[in-house]
């Protein structure tokens, strides 16, 4: 059996399709990943600890984590079924 690998989504794609992945890696709807994102990024009190340690807003940061993991994850192989 080979391992569970975490891929950018085909199928579950807003912009890259990593929320895609990451809900179909954990077996969850994609819209929970992206509400879950989009709560994260407007708390505010989780906004103002990740200003003190990283320097900028988690709005911003959010954002550059989220092109990062787009770059970093690979997308999904065409022949593969879900």
């Amino acid at each position: 059996m080979e391992p569970k690998r975490l891929y950018r989504s085909v199928k579950n794609r807003v912009l890259c399709g990593v929320c895609g992945g990451i809900g179909e890696y954990f077996q969850v709807d994609p819209v929970m990943i992206r509400l879950i994102w989009v709560l994260l990024m407007f708390l505010q009190s989780w906004r103002h600890l990740f200003r003190s340690f990283m320097g900028f807003s988690l709005v911003g940061g959010s954002l550059v984590l989220y092109v990062i993991a787009a770059v970093i994850i690979p997308q999904a192989p065409k022949d593969e079924t879900r």
